[in-house]
């Protein structure tokens, strides 16, 4: 499968994410539940009209920004050398987005579960596959643990991306192990998610000083 075939298929995604809108228009209710509280349960509204074109829109616009960036990064042979990786994180993305708009068109329709859980879930399948995209990213200006350290320094990004990948592959794994405690599942998604990014930042502005000033070896295992 290649590129082409990679982001087709992602297409046929957003193509479904619309025709599940057109299906259920006519037995959906002029208001449709969008917001849901840690606890699952439903806390906002918005128009129907709104809410079904909303993700899809969405969807079809993130595709076209994807299909650009490799053409329009000034390091666009680097994001050559990782395409494969980048192809599959645009589908699982819009694979995510297609998996949130069925649920909210499903529990609209009196399919009534813990809509919270499930984004958790797909949230965590996401990061996980961020994760593995994360350890095979060459230095670019679009993805990754963008810094001003990582874009000045091949091995910074390199050390940086090697401990970005781990944490959001852990971030994942304990944002499923929230699944077990109700209410309380969100926040095993957003403490790590949010320790995730401060911690990889950082770690991008110490090695990159510790390189600088020589006190550091060049062993990108770190």
């Amino acid at each position: 499968m290649n590129s082409t075939h990679r982001f087709t298929f992602a297409a046929v995604l957003v193509v479904l994410a619309g025709a599940l809108s057109a299906l259920a228009a006519p037995m959906l209710p002029a208001q449709i539940v969008s917001h849901w509280n840690a606890a699952g349960e439903p806390d906002g509204t918005m128009s129907k009209a709104f809410g079904l074109a909303l993700l899809p829109v969405l969807s079809g616009a993130l595709l076209i920004l994807f299909a650009a960036i490799p053409r329009i990064d000034p390091y666009r042979e680097n994001i050559s050398d990782f395409r494969p990786y980048y192809d599959w994180f645009v589908v699982i993305i819009t694979a995510f987005l297609l998996v949130i708009h069925a649920g909210t068109i499903a529990y609209n329709l009196g399919y009534v579960f813990d809509f919270t859980a499930l984004v958790v879930a797909a949230v965590a399948v996401l990061f996980y596959y961020a994760g593995v995209l994360l350890t095979h990213a060459e230095r670019n200006w679009f993805v990754g643990v963008r810094t001003p350290w990582t874009l000045s320094s091949e091995e910074v990004w390199t050390r940086t991306h090697a401990l970005a990948g781990r944490l959001f592959k852990l971030t994942a794994l304990v944002s499923l192990i929230g699944l077990l405690f109700g209410e309380y599942a969100i926040y095993f998604l957003l403490v790590p998610a949010l320790g995730t990014a401060v911690v990889t930042v950082a770690y991008s502005y110490y090695l990159y000083e510790r390189i600088d000033h020589g006190t550091d070896s060049a062993d990108t295992g770190a």
